[in-house]
């Protein structure tokens, strides 16, 4: 029986990597990862010398059998996603279910996420919240899913990319004029920004941009907050 360690890694900046996570990746057998040239470059910053395997969203039921088969002949495999923590938006969960199908033990090795990044800068919140991952790029699918968000009452996040970040606000400000809404773009790197308060002044404000970079997190504020 192997061990499958899911190791989050920085979203942006690599102090956030944590000793625990160092220790797992140095003492592993293989590293599974989204894009392997970019995990080596992580692990090349901090001197790790580890063999890689890449698992990602377009690997089919084929590629996960094979990689489960092979992480059975090691004894610690490593699996980490591009940034921040596997199975959170992300392939990774598909492999952690195979193996432990397959009887080997999972060990969490908890650090980043955008989403509790986000909470904890957003203020009050409310006993539940949300996590709806990337929304559909599709406008009517996505004001849909908006809609069904909202009506539930609660706080809830998703993510979204720059390319699509104020027509996804548009969306919202169309199904919930009055929402508050927390952004974190760039969280953690050089140029952070968290912009928050009403969904049509955010709107204003960044279609006021001639250009948006970075990957955002969103957090819709639950309009009775219990």
């Amino acid at each position: 029986m192997a061990e499958l360690y899911v190791v989050a890694t920085p979203i942006g900046n690599l102090d956030d990597m944590t000793l625990r996570g160092l220790r797992t990746l140095r003492e592993s057998d293989l590293v599974v990862c989204e894009d392997t040239r970019h995990t080596r470059k992580l692990l090349s910053h901090f001197d790790i010398h580890v063999q890689t395997a890449a698992f990602h969203a377009h690997s089919d039921a084929q590629a996960v059998a094979s990689l489960v088969r092979r992480i059975g002949d090691l004894e610690r495999v490593s699996l980490v996603t591009d940034a921040g923590t596997p199975g959170v938006s992300d392939p990774g969960a598909a492999l952690v279910e195979a193996c432990r199908q397959a009887g080997h033990r999972i060990v969490p090795v908890p650090g980043v996420s955008a989403l509790t990044a986000l909470v904890s800068v957003a203020g009050p919140v409310g006993r539940t919240v949300l996590f709806d991952g990337f929304l559909s790029p599709k406008s009517g699918k996505r004001k849909k899913r908006l809609s069904e968000l909202v009506a539930r009452g609660e706080s809830f996040v998703v993510y979204e990319s720059p390319h699509r970040i104020i027509k996804m606000m548009g969306d919202l400000a169309d199904v919930s004029p009055e929402a508050d809404v927390v952004i974190g773009r760039e969280m953690t790197k050089a140029f952070e920004e968290i912009v928050a308060g009403n969904v049509r002044d955010v709107l204003e404000l960044l279609s006021s941009r001639s250009q948006i970079k970075g990957e955002c997190a969103v957090l819709v504020r639950a309009a009775r907050i219990h």
